[in-house]
């Protein structure tokens, strides 16, 4: 698990503020915990967080290499909004057994379970790998790089964008792989022969075809070229094929 950071938006226009930022529709904030991303204007991911509603202020939850970065972009936008980042003392434990009172659920997949915001950080021992590669889901710094697309990355399955929301920064091109271009490349659960180092060059027929990225139980998240991604492929030692 990546060390989180845990900042705290409050002021009267934090709502507004972030509804013309991140990939999400805020206004959800008011139903419980919202997963989002932030773009750069080409429609390349920057980052991914958790907002979490706490009163009148929204807890943003996102992993520590990426917090200052994030916070300082988050601020240029500010201008005269009434709105207000600032660091908390606040560690995140999480698990999937039964929720401890106070948790919120994680809103991208119901098997990442709950998150418990307080003094105390950690988890309740699960294997959080395995559940990532079983339903594909990327990790901030592993399979989420700058380089990312979000929807090549699952960001509509895992409830991480909404398409009626309105304007945000990379929402012009995040709206036209949408609606006007079929995904030719993307994050797939693939099997796995063996292993590989995380980042390892997927290859068919002599060519590159993707990346390998998190294995698990013989199994493992790439990016790969669906139209070229046919038969046998290699990755390093590790055969790979579709699952």
């Amino acid at each position: 698990m990546n060390e989180r950071a845990i900042f705290r938006i409050s002021g009267a226009d934090r709502i507004s503020f972030l509804q013309g930022l991140i990939s999400n529709d805020a206004r959800k904030l008011d139903a419980g915990p919202v997963y989002a991303a932030l773009l750069a204007p080409q429609g390349k991911y920057l980052a991914d967080f958790l907002l979490i509603p706490d009163g009148d202020t929204v807890l943003l939850d996102i992993a520590a290499p990426l917090a200052e970065a994030t916070v300082k972009r988050l601020s240029m936008y500010r201008l005269r909004a009434d709105v207000r980042i600032e660091p908390t003392p606040l560690q995140v434990h999480r698990g999937t057994g039964p929720a401890p009172t106070g948790a919120v659920t994680d809103p991208r997949h119901p098997a990442l379970g709950w998150r418990l915001y307080g003094a105390t950080g950690g988890d309740d021992g699960t294997d959080w790998d395995a559940i990532r590669v079983a339903h594909c889901i990327p990790e901030t710094g592993i399979e989420l790089t700058q380089d990312t697309y979000i929807l090549e990355a699952g960001f509509e399955r895992l409830n991480g964008v909404d398409f009626r929301k309105g304007c945000y920064v990379g929402q012009e091109v995040t709206a036209r792989m949408k609606h006007k271009t079929e995904l030719r490349k993307g994050l797939v659960t693939v099997r796995v022969q063996g292993s590989a180092p995380v980042g390892t060059p997927i290859e068919a027929a002599g060519r590159v075809v993707g990346t390998l990225y998190t294995q698990a139980g013989g199994r493992g998240i790439a990016h790969l070229r669906l139209d070229r991604a046919e038969g046998p492929m290699q990755a390093g030692a590790a055969t790979v094929s579709l699952d």
